[in-house]
């Protein structure tokens, strides 16, 4: 389990316990993950959060994104049939969805909202009723109690319409219609979606982050999340070129692939003048993130989705613009070719190497050799004979060691400098805090690898020697 996996299962198991969720700006997102896992733990029988497993918690973003593949069926109408089939497939197959659909963050759901909300949003712009208006501010608020980074999308997404409806193509619509005839709304109906979104976006973002009423602190601290974001963006250790996207997106013939084909999609409906709102939320988005200096590959999903359309529109233009046989031919031939290195990154990446260093996607990835760690301590407790070993962990990051340790109900976590009092077992970093020292001259060790570059060494009983028999 990666650390912001194995924090995200933490969470849940306070949740398990009947505590409220906590809102925790500095080392946590929103509570839209939870809640979404919550209700399905619960469903397969799990009580507390030492009976977790990892195959539970992350059955959810993959059911999640499967769910995802299946809604670019809601966007034929406003990206076409072929467009969304090619980027349902992308999704399915291709190997950045695909892994990150088995992790337990939240960026899979993240961006299973992203296109919700911008189907429901183009929706409300043509339907009569409120209904459509509802759920986009469901899927907004939602959206916001994922992860603070929604205002870049909330953002990206009001610019993205602002500027299809006051742009050149806008504009000339406008001079004969008028705008809110040109978006086929009576003004009073359009009043009453934009108060119906706006209403059920508070409630929805209401009840999400005070827990259903159980948290009332929990706005406050959401304010306080805006310092804290700004910090963050900065880098904090995760600083990457402008270029890191660019670079981990086409790293590949099959990436180099569907960049050449987005790029080909983008100029075709710019040529078209058609879709000026997804190639304006494309250029914000991927300009804000490849500028803000903090990067993970996670967040390249971010980058995926409107990439994804994108080369489906290319794919749907060069159908079209070649009818013949032969020319049609070539185009399959194509992404025949297209997808089997497609298959060969996904078997590679996904299967054969999920947590290998080398695996551009397994960033500051837990190590196999962690693994180790619980069965030792089980089999040191069993030849002590001590049913519940108590076990003190002194490190100043412990993660992911709450969920490895989970099972034995004795642990507990101290910072450097800080007495942990007497124990069977010590866990500490590899530069042994100063305090300990002494005590630990009575132990031996034993090391575990977690991340790279980071071990943990286990303090081990020494065996009292017994004096011969005279």
């Amino acid at each position: 389990m990666h650390t912001d996996e194995a924090v995200n299962a933490f969470v849940l198991g306070q949740l398990l316990a009947g505590k409220p969720f906590q809102y925790d700006p500095q080392d946590r997102h929103g509570p839209a993950l939870a809640a979404e896992t919550l209700p399905a733990v619960r469903f397969l029988g799990v009580k507390q959060f030492a009976d977790l497993t990892e195959s539970q918690v992350r059955r959810v973003p993959a059911v999640t994104g499967a769910v995802m593949v299946l809604l670019f069926g809601a966007g034929v109408e406003m990206f076409g049939f072929t467009a969304c089939l090619v980027a349902a497939l992308l999704f399915a197959f291709a190997p950045l969805p695909v892994y990150y659909s088995r992790y337990f963050i939240h960026e899979t759901l993240f961006i299973a909202v992203t296109l919700a909300l911008i189907l429901s949003g183009g929706r409300a712009l043509k339907a009569k009723g409120v209904g459509s208006a509802a759920l986009t501010g469901f899927c907004a608020a939602l959206l916001l109690a994922c992860k603070e980074t929604a205002v870049i999308h909330l953002g990206a997404l009001a610019a993205a319409l602002l500027f299809v409806r006051f742009g050149p193509a806008g504009r000339a619509a406008a001079r004969s219609k008028g705008f809110l005839e040109n978006a086929g709304q009576e003004p009073r109906a359009a009043i009453k979606k934009i108060l119906t979104a706006s209403a059920v976006f508070g409630v929805a973002l209401i009840l999400l982050f005070t827990w259903f009423g159980q948290n009332g602190s929990a706005f406050s601290d959401l304010l306080r999340a805006v310092s804290h974001a700004a910090a963050r963006a900065g880098g904090q250790g995760h600083e990457k070129s402008c270029g890191y996207y660019l670079a981990l997106l086409g790293g590949s013939g099959a990436g180099a692939a569907l960049l050449g084909l987005a790029a080909l999609g983008f100029f075709s409906a710019l040529k078209s003048g058609r879709r000026f709102g997804l190639l304006v939320y494309t250029v914000l988005v991927a300009g804000i993130y490849s500028a803000i200096p903090y990067k993970t590959p996670w967040l390249a999903l971010n980058l995926w989705l409107p990439l994804s359309i994108l080369a489906g529109l290319a794919v749907q233009w060069l159908w079209v613009a070649r009818p013949r046989g032969f020319a049609r031919a070539g185009v399959v031939a194509g992404l025949g070719v297209w997808g089997f290195f497609l298959a060969s990154d996904l078997r590679q990446r996904v299967f054969l190497g999920p947590s290998d260093e080398k695996n551009p996607y397994a960033y500051a990835h837990t190590g196999g050799d962690l693994l180790r760690l619980a069965p030792r301590l089980q089999e040191l407790a069993r030849q002590k004979n001590v049913a519940s070993p108590r076990i003190a962990v002194v490190a100043t990051d412990a993660w992911p060691l709450p969920w490895y340790l989970r099972t034995f109900s004795q642990t507990g976590f101290w910072q450097p400098g800080q007495d942990p009092g007497r124990a069977d077992f010590f866990i500490t970093a590899a530069e042994v805090p100063a305090g300990l020292t002494e005590r630990l001259k009575e132990f031996r060790p034993e090391f575990f690898g977690v991340r790279p570059e980071v071990v943990l060494i286990l303090w081990v009983p020494r065996m009292k020697e017994v004096a011969p028999e005279p």
